[in-house]
Protein backbone atom coordinates (compact mmCIF):
# COMPACT_ATOMS: atom_id res chain seq x y z
CA UNK A 1 0.00 0.00 0.00
CA UNK A 2 1.39 3.59 -1.04
CA UNK A 3 2.02 6.01 1.76
CA UNK A 4 2.05 9.40 1.66
CA UNK A 5 4.41 10.74 3.96
CA UNK A 6 2.40 13.31 5.80
CA UNK A 7 -0.93 14.97 5.02
CA UNK A 8 0.92 18.45 4.59
CA UNK A 9 2.86 17.23 2.35
CA UNK A 10 0.37 16.68 -0.96
CA UNK A 11 0.34 19.93 -2.64
CA UNK A 12 3.96 21.32 -3.82
CA UNK A 13 3.68 25.31 -3.21
CA UNK A 14 6.54 26.84 -5.62
CA UNK A 15 7.89 29.89 -5.44
CA UNK A 16 8.71 32.74 -7.88
CA UNK A 17 12.39 33.79 -8.20
CA UNK A 18 13.30 36.14 -11.25
CA UNK A 19 16.57 34.43 -13.12
CA UNK A 20 18.45 36.76 -15.09
CA UNK A 21 20.11 36.80 -18.51
CA UNK A 22 22.52 38.47 -20.84
CA UNK A 23 20.21 39.90 -23.68
CA UNK A 24 22.58 40.49 -26.76
CA UNK A 25 21.48 43.07 -29.90
CA UNK A 26 23.15 42.04 -33.60
CA UNK A 27 20.29 42.23 -36.16
CA UNK A 28 19.16 39.16 -37.77
CA UNK A 29 15.86 36.21 -37.75
CA UNK A 30 17.83 33.14 -36.93
CA UNK A 31 16.47 29.58 -35.80
CA UNK A 32 16.04 29.10 -31.83
CA UNK A 33 19.04 26.39 -31.31
CA UNK A 34 21.25 29.60 -31.36
CA UNK A 35 18.93 32.45 -30.67
CA UNK A 36 18.85 35.19 -27.28
CA UNK A 37 14.98 34.95 -27.62
CA UNK A 38 15.11 31.84 -25.82
CA UNK A 39 13.57 32.60 -22.43
CA UNK A 40 15.12 30.92 -19.08
CA UNK A 41 13.30 28.79 -17.20
CA UNK A 42 12.96 30.34 -13.39
CA UNK A 43 11.72 28.75 -10.26
CA UNK A 44 8.36 30.21 -11.29
CA UNK A 45 5.40 27.19 -11.25
CA UNK A 46 5.06 26.35 -14.15
CA UNK A 47 7.43 28.40 -15.60
CA UNK A 48 7.43 29.72 -19.27
CA UNK A 49 11.34 29.57 -19.76
CA UNK A 50 11.98 26.97 -22.71
CA UNK A 51 15.57 26.53 -22.36
CA UNK A 52 15.35 23.54 -20.56
CA UNK A 53 12.55 21.12 -19.72
CA UNK A 54 11.62 20.03 -15.84
CA UNK A 55 12.23 16.32 -16.25
CA UNK A 56 9.62 16.34 -13.06
CA UNK A 57 7.19 16.17 -15.85
CA UNK A 58 6.07 13.59 -18.22
CA UNK A 59 7.37 14.86 -21.77
CA UNK A 60 4.16 14.62 -24.61
CA UNK A 61 6.15 13.13 -26.98
CA UNK A 62 5.49 10.14 -28.95
CA UNK A 63 2.89 7.15 -27.01
CA UNK A 64 1.79 8.42 -23.30
CA UNK A 65 -0.24 6.08 -21.58
CA UNK A 66 -2.81 7.18 -19.02
CA UNK A 67 -4.78 4.97 -16.47
CA UNK A 68 -8.31 6.24 -15.68
CA UNK A 69 -9.54 5.14 -12.28
CA UNK A 70 -13.04 5.35 -11.36
CA UNK A 71 -13.92 5.80 -7.38
CA UNK A 72 -17.28 5.39 -6.03
CA UNK A 73 -18.47 5.88 -2.37
CA UNK A 74 -20.60 4.41 0.65
CA UNK A 75 -23.00 7.18 0.66
CA UNK A 76 -24.20 6.94 -2.82
CA UNK A 77 -24.98 4.36 -5.88
CA UNK A 78 -23.10 5.12 -8.90
CA UNK A 79 -25.98 6.07 -11.86
CA UNK A 80 -23.34 6.30 -14.50
CA UNK A 81 -20.92 3.65 -15.40
CA UNK A 82 -16.92 4.07 -16.28
CA UNK A 83 -17.67 2.97 -20.01
CA UNK A 84 -19.96 6.52 -20.11
CA UNK A 85 -17.65 8.52 -17.90
CA UNK A 86 -14.27 7.39 -20.00
CA UNK A 87 -16.54 8.24 -23.15
CA UNK A 88 -16.87 11.81 -21.86
CA UNK A 89 -13.66 12.85 -21.83
CA UNK A 90 -11.92 10.37 -24.88
CA UNK A 91 -11.57 10.29 -28.05
CA UNK A 92 -12.21 14.03 -27.49
CA UNK A 93 -8.70 14.48 -25.56
CA UNK A 94 -6.54 12.75 -27.57
CA UNK A 95 -7.84 14.01 -30.81
CA UNK A 96 -7.50 17.57 -29.15
CA UNK A 97 -3.45 16.79 -28.64
CA UNK A 98 -3.10 14.53 -31.68
CA UNK A 99 -4.14 18.05 -33.72
CA UNK A 100 -2.06 20.34 -31.44
CA UNK A 101 0.71 18.46 -31.72
CA UNK A 102 0.90 17.85 -35.11
CA UNK A 103 0.91 14.06 -34.96
CA UNK A 104 3.97 14.27 -32.32
CA UNK A 105 1.79 13.09 -29.32
CA UNK A 106 -0.90 10.31 -28.89
CA UNK A 107 -1.96 10.17 -25.60
CA UNK A 108 -3.56 6.47 -24.83
CA UNK A 109 -6.08 6.45 -22.28
CA UNK A 110 -7.10 2.48 -20.10
CA UNK A 111 -9.96 3.47 -17.93
CA UNK A 112 -10.60 0.45 -15.53
CA UNK A 113 -14.04 -1.30 -16.42
CA UNK A 114 -15.15 -0.87 -13.05
CA UNK A 115 -15.96 1.39 -9.94
CA UNK A 116 -13.27 0.57 -7.04
CA UNK A 117 -14.63 1.60 -3.38
CA UNK A 118 -13.71 4.34 -1.28
CA UNK A 119 -13.68 3.26 2.53
CA UNK A 120 -15.68 6.74 3.36
CA UNK A 121 -18.16 8.72 2.53
CA UNK A 122 -17.97 11.22 -0.32
CA UNK A 123 -18.79 13.79 2.12
CA UNK A 124 -16.11 13.04 4.52
CA UNK A 125 -13.20 14.31 2.19
CA UNK A 126 -14.89 17.86 2.35
CA UNK A 127 -14.33 18.30 -1.63
CA UNK A 128 -13.95 21.70 -2.87
CA UNK A 129 -11.85 24.02 -5.07
CA UNK A 130 -9.55 25.55 -2.80
CA UNK A 131 -9.12 21.94 -1.38
CA UNK A 132 -8.17 21.73 2.43
CA UNK A 133 -4.38 20.03 2.05
CA UNK A 134 -5.05 17.34 4.79
CA UNK A 135 -8.90 16.32 3.20
CA UNK A 136 -6.94 16.26 -0.25
CA UNK A 137 -4.32 13.84 1.11
CA UNK A 138 -6.74 11.83 3.03
CA UNK A 139 -8.53 11.62 -0.46
CA UNK A 140 -5.40 10.36 -2.56
CA UNK A 141 -4.34 8.42 0.33
CA UNK A 142 -7.32 6.32 -0.11
CA UNK A 143 -7.56 6.17 -3.45
CA UNK A 144 -3.84 5.17 -4.31
CA UNK A 145 -4.77 2.15 -1.45
CA UNK A 146 -7.83 0.75 -2.93
CA UNK A 147 -6.31 1.71 -6.52
CA UNK A 148 -3.02 -0.32 -6.09
CA UNK A 149 -5.05 -3.68 -5.85
CA UNK A 150 -6.23 -2.91 -9.24
CA UNK A 151 -3.45 -0.79 -11.24
CA UNK A 152 0.23 -1.50 -11.94
CA UNK A 153 1.11 2.14 -12.00
CA UNK A 154 4.23 1.55 -13.84
CA UNK A 155 2.57 1.43 -16.93
CA UNK A 156 1.75 4.22 -16.99
CA UNK A 157 2.58 8.16 -17.00
CA UNK A 158 -0.47 10.07 -16.09
CA UNK A 159 -2.43 9.11 -13.75
CA UNK A 160 -6.56 10.25 -14.03
CA UNK A 161 -9.00 9.65 -10.53
CA UNK A 162 -12.41 9.93 -11.11
CA UNK A 163 -15.11 9.91 -8.55
CA UNK A 164 -18.76 9.15 -9.00
CA UNK A 165 -20.15 12.68 -10.21
CA UNK A 166 -23.85 11.67 -8.43
CA UNK A 167 -22.35 11.31 -4.98
CA UNK A 168 -23.30 13.75 -2.92
CA UNK A 169 -19.80 15.35 -1.35
CA UNK A 170 -18.28 15.45 -5.37
CA UNK A 171 -17.62 19.08 -6.34
CA UNK A 172 -17.06 19.38 -9.44
CA UNK A 173 -15.29 22.82 -9.18
CA UNK A 174 -12.19 20.56 -7.34
CA UNK A 175 -11.33 19.19 -10.37
CA UNK A 176 -7.59 20.05 -11.30
CA UNK A 177 -3.76 18.47 -10.73
CA UNK A 178 -2.47 17.67 -7.44
CA UNK A 179 1.28 17.87 -7.55
CA UNK A 180 3.31 16.03 -4.82
CA UNK A 181 5.52 17.54 -2.54
CA UNK A 182 6.58 14.04 -1.78
CA UNK A 183 6.18 11.64 -4.39
CA UNK A 184 3.99 8.12 -3.84
CA UNK A 185 6.34 5.49 -4.78
CA UNK A 186 4.54 2.67 -6.15
CA UNK A 187 4.65 -0.46 -8.57
CA UNK A 188 8.51 0.69 -8.57
CA UNK A 189 7.62 4.28 -9.68
CA UNK A 190 7.20 7.20 -8.22
CA UNK A 191 3.45 9.45 -9.01
CA UNK A 192 4.58 12.62 -8.44
CA UNK A 193 1.22 14.21 -9.96
CA UNK A 194 -2.23 13.06 -10.12
CA UNK A 195 -5.41 14.35 -12.12
CA UNK A 196 -8.49 14.47 -10.43
CA UNK A 197 -11.68 14.58 -11.76
CA UNK A 198 -14.96 15.23 -10.33
CA UNK A 199 -16.46 16.61 -13.05
CA UNK A 200 -20.79 16.56 -13.83
CA UNK A 201 -21.70 13.93 -16.61
CA UNK A 202 -21.65 15.01 -19.10
CA UNK A 203 -18.61 17.14 -18.10
CA UNK A 204 -17.47 20.96 -19.36
CA UNK A 205 -15.82 21.06 -22.72
CA UNK A 206 -12.04 19.88 -22.85
CA UNK A 207 -11.94 20.40 -19.03
CA UNK A 208 -9.47 17.16 -19.26
CA UNK A 209 -7.54 18.59 -21.99
CA UNK A 210 -7.26 21.42 -19.91
CA UNK A 211 -6.30 19.25 -16.86
CA UNK A 212 -3.58 17.18 -18.90
CA UNK A 213 -1.93 20.39 -20.22
CA UNK A 214 -0.57 21.21 -16.38
CA UNK A 215 0.94 17.07 -16.30
CA UNK A 216 2.78 18.14 -19.24
CA UNK A 217 4.14 21.41 -17.22
CA UNK A 218 1.38 24.18 -18.83
CA UNK A 219 0.47 27.33 -16.59
CA UNK A 220 -3.03 28.91 -15.80
CA UNK A 221 -3.17 31.51 -18.57
CA UNK A 222 -6.64 32.62 -16.65
CA UNK A 223 -7.10 35.73 -14.58
CA UNK A 224 -8.17 34.60 -11.12
CA UNK A 225 -9.92 37.89 -9.54
CA UNK A 226 -9.11 38.46 -5.79
CA UNK A 227 -12.64 38.23 -4.26
CA UNK A 228 -13.59 35.60 -6.84
CA UNK A 229 -15.96 37.88 -8.79
CA UNK A 230 -14.79 39.26 -12.10
CA UNK A 231 -13.54 38.03 -15.20
CA UNK A 232 -11.19 35.39 -15.76
CA UNK A 233 -10.58 35.72 -19.31
CA UNK A 234 -8.69 38.85 -19.45
CA UNK A 235 -5.07 37.81 -20.21
CA UNK A 236 -5.75 35.46 -22.86
CA UNK A 237 -9.83 35.29 -24.25
CA UNK A 238 -10.21 31.98 -26.49
CA UNK A 239 -6.75 31.78 -28.02
CA UNK A 240 -5.24 29.08 -25.63
CA UNK A 241 -6.60 26.14 -23.83
CA UNK A 242 -4.73 26.81 -20.36
CA UNK A 243 -7.11 30.04 -20.32
CA UNK A 244 -10.34 28.38 -21.21
CA UNK A 245 -11.55 24.83 -21.92
CA UNK A 246 -14.57 26.38 -23.84
CA UNK A 247 -12.71 28.80 -25.81
CA UNK A 248 -13.54 29.48 -29.69
CA UNK A 249 -9.85 28.84 -30.79
CA UNK A 250 -8.63 26.68 -27.63
CA UNK A 251 -5.66 25.06 -29.54
CA UNK A 252 -2.44 25.93 -27.61
CA UNK A 253 -0.21 29.07 -28.68
CA UNK A 254 2.94 28.49 -30.72
CA UNK A 255 5.04 29.38 -27.65
CA UNK A 256 3.47 26.08 -25.73
CA UNK A 257 3.89 24.26 -28.92
CA UNK A 258 7.54 25.17 -29.02
CA UNK A 259 7.90 24.70 -25.22
CA UNK A 260 6.07 20.96 -25.23
CA UNK A 261 8.83 20.14 -28.21
CA UNK A 262 5.90 20.01 -31.07
CA UNK A 263 7.96 22.66 -33.54
CA UNK A 264 11.07 21.91 -35.45
CA UNK A 265 14.37 24.51 -35.09
CA UNK A 266 13.34 26.29 -37.91
CA UNK A 267 9.67 26.66 -36.77
CA UNK A 268 10.72 29.38 -34.67
CA UNK A 269 12.26 32.68 -35.88
CA UNK A 270 14.36 35.67 -33.23
CA UNK A 271 13.96 38.84 -34.95
CA UNK A 272 16.12 40.89 -33.46
CA UNK A 273 17.97 44.98 -34.34
CA UNK A 274 16.22 47.74 -35.62
CA UNK A 275 15.74 46.37 -39.40
CA UNK A 276 12.64 45.37 -40.38
CA UNK A 277 12.28 41.49 -40.67
CA UNK A 278 9.91 39.85 -43.59
CA UNK A 279 8.52 36.18 -43.16
CA UNK A 280 5.88 33.87 -43.66
CA UNK A 281 4.03 32.56 -41.02
CA UNK A 282 2.19 29.54 -41.57
CA UNK A 283 -1.30 29.17 -39.90
CA UNK A 284 -0.91 27.67 -35.91
CA UNK A 285 -3.49 24.98 -36.90
CA UNK A 286 -1.85 23.89 -39.83
CA UNK A 287 -0.56 19.82 -40.17
CA UNK A 288 -0.44 16.96 -41.76
CA UNK A 289 -3.94 16.38 -43.08
CA UNK A 290 -5.36 20.03 -41.76
CA UNK A 291 -7.32 21.90 -44.24
CA UNK A 292 -6.33 25.14 -44.31
CA UNK A 293 -8.11 28.17 -46.13
CA UNK A 294 -5.85 29.21 -49.46
CA UNK A 295 -6.15 32.71 -51.29
CA UNK A 296 -8.68 31.41 -53.39
CA UNK A 297 -11.34 30.08 -50.79
CA UNK A 298 -10.91 26.69 -51.37
CA UNK A 299 -9.03 24.29 -48.96
CA UNK A 300 -5.51 24.15 -49.44
CA UNK A 301 -3.12 21.44 -47.71
CA UNK A 302 0.40 21.00 -47.73
CA UNK A 303 1.44 23.14 -44.97
CA UNK A 304 2.82 22.09 -41.78
CA UNK A 305 6.87 22.58 -41.68
CA UNK A 306 7.07 26.22 -42.08
CA UNK A 307 7.66 29.25 -39.76
CA UNK A 308 4.88 28.83 -36.66
CA UNK A 309 6.54 31.71 -34.63
CA UNK A 310 8.20 34.78 -34.37
CA UNK A 311 9.74 36.61 -31.66
CA UNK A 312 10.92 39.68 -30.18
CA UNK A 313 12.95 39.85 -26.92
CA UNK A 314 11.70 42.58 -24.78
CA UNK A 315 13.74 41.99 -21.45
CA UNK A 316 15.65 39.59 -19.74
CA UNK A 317 12.40 37.15 -19.15
CA UNK A 318 10.30 38.66 -21.41
CA UNK A 319 9.25 38.79 -25.00
CA UNK A 320 6.68 39.12 -27.84
CA UNK A 321 5.43 36.17 -29.94
CA UNK A 322 3.94 36.32 -33.20
CA UNK A 323 1.89 33.72 -34.86
CA UNK A 324 -0.63 33.54 -37.47
CA UNK A 325 -4.44 32.21 -36.34
CA UNK A 326 -7.32 30.55 -38.39
CA UNK A 327 -10.34 28.85 -38.69
CA UNK A 328 -9.38 24.75 -38.72
CA UNK A 329 -8.25 22.04 -36.58
CA UNK A 330 -8.36 22.68 -32.95
CA UNK A 331 -9.37 26.34 -33.84
CA UNK A 332 -12.32 25.69 -36.37
CA UNK A 333 -14.75 27.69 -34.57
CA UNK A 334 -12.29 30.86 -34.35
CA UNK A 335 -13.72 34.59 -34.22
CA UNK A 336 -11.55 36.00 -36.36
CA UNK A 337 -8.48 35.38 -38.14
CA UNK A 338 -5.16 37.00 -38.31
CA UNK A 339 -1.43 37.18 -37.08
CA UNK A 340 -1.61 37.17 -32.79
CA UNK A 341 0.45 39.07 -30.63
CA UNK A 342 1.20 38.14 -26.94
CA UNK A 343 3.64 38.86 -24.48
CA UNK A 344 5.16 36.06 -22.60
CA UNK A 345 6.86 36.42 -18.85
CA UNK A 346 8.78 33.42 -18.07
CA UNK A 347 9.50 34.46 -14.24
CA UNK A 348 5.34 34.86 -14.11
CA UNK A 349 3.75 32.10 -11.91
CA UNK A 350 1.02 30.19 -12.92
CA UNK A 351 -2.42 32.20 -13.07
CA UNK A 352 -0.29 35.07 -12.18
CA UNK A 353 -0.37 36.37 -16.34
CA UNK A 354 2.68 34.35 -17.62
CA UNK A 355 1.40 35.25 -21.28
CA UNK A 356 -1.11 38.39 -22.12
CA UNK A 357 -2.79 38.33 -25.19
CA UNK A 358 -2.37 41.68 -26.87
CA UNK A 359 -5.79 43.50 -28.49
CA UNK A 360 -4.67 45.27 -31.62
CA UNK A 361 -8.42 46.49 -31.50
CA UNK A 362 -9.01 47.72 -27.95
CA UNK A 363 -11.45 49.69 -28.94
CA UNK A 364 -13.85 46.60 -30.48
CA UNK A 365 -14.96 43.41 -29.57
CA UNK A 366 -16.17 40.44 -31.37
CA UNK A 367 -18.75 37.40 -31.19
CA UNK A 368 -19.96 38.27 -28.35
CA UNK A 369 -22.90 35.66 -28.10
CA UNK A 370 -19.95 32.99 -28.17
CA UNK A 371 -16.39 34.39 -26.69
CA UNK A 372 -15.68 33.48 -23.15
CA UNK A 373 -14.41 37.33 -23.53
CA UNK A 374 -15.20 39.25 -26.73
CA UNK A 375 -12.94 42.40 -26.08
CA UNK A 376 -9.88 39.58 -27.07
CA UNK A 377 -11.74 37.84 -29.50
CA UNK A 378 -10.99 40.09 -32.18
CA UNK A 379 -7.11 40.68 -30.93
CA UNK A 380 -5.29 39.52 -34.35
CA UNK A 381 -4.13 41.85 -36.34
CA UNK A 382 -6.02 41.22 -39.44
CA UNK A 383 -4.55 41.30 -43.26
CA UNK A 384 -3.81 45.20 -44.51
CA UNK A 385 -3.38 46.36 -40.85
CA UNK A 386 -0.12 47.67 -38.81
CA UNK A 387 0.11 47.42 -35.14
CA UNK A 388 2.47 48.87 -32.75
CA UNK A 389 2.68 46.75 -29.74
CA UNK A 390 2.28 49.61 -26.59
CA UNK A 391 5.44 50.16 -24.44
CA UNK A 392 7.31 48.37 -26.79
CA UNK A 393 7.69 50.47 -29.72
CA UNK A 394 7.17 47.26 -31.66
CA UNK A 395 5.64 47.13 -34.96
CA UNK A 396 4.01 44.47 -37.35
CA UNK A 397 2.40 44.76 -40.45
CA UNK A 398 0.22 42.13 -41.81
CA UNK A 399 0.95 42.26 -45.61
CA UNK A 400 -0.68 39.57 -47.48
CA UNK A 401 -1.14 35.90 -47.67
CA UNK A 402 -0.32 32.95 -50.12
CA UNK A 403 -1.65 31.08 -52.09
CA UNK A 404 -1.84 28.32 -49.59
CA UNK A 405 -3.07 30.70 -47.22
CA UNK A 406 -0.14 31.22 -44.86
CA UNK A 407 0.67 34.94 -43.40
CA UNK A 408 3.13 37.62 -44.70
CA UNK A 409 4.50 39.74 -42.22
CA UNK A 410 6.85 42.71 -41.75
CA UNK A 411 7.77 42.98 -37.93
CA UNK A 412 10.21 46.19 -36.79
CA UNK A 413 11.91 45.48 -33.33
CA UNK A 414 12.44 49.06 -33.00
CA UNK A 415 10.11 52.01 -34.25
CA UNK A 416 11.78 55.08 -34.23
CA UNK A 417 11.10 58.81 -35.22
Amino acid sequence: MPKLRSTAAVCTTLSALAATSILTNPSAAEPFSTTPCVLHRTDAHHSEGVDTWNADYTRPAGKVDAVMVFLSFPDARPRTTPAELAADHFPATSRYYQQASYGRLTLRPHPLKRWLRMPRPSTAYAMKRDWDMADRAAYLQDAFAVADKAVDFSRYQVVYFVADPDAPGVDSDATKVVNLDTPVHVDGVDVRRVVTVFEKHPPDRLVLAHETGHVFDLPDLYHRPVDGKGDWDTHVGDWDLMGSQFGLSPDLLAWHKWKLGWLDPRQVVCVRGARPTRLTLEPLEAGPGVPVQGTAGAPAFGLGHGVKLAIVRTGPDSALGFEARGAAGNDRATCREGVLVYRIRSGAESGGGPVEVVDAHPHTEACWEKSVYPPLADAPVALGESFTVPGEDVQVEVEGRTASGAWTVRITPEITG
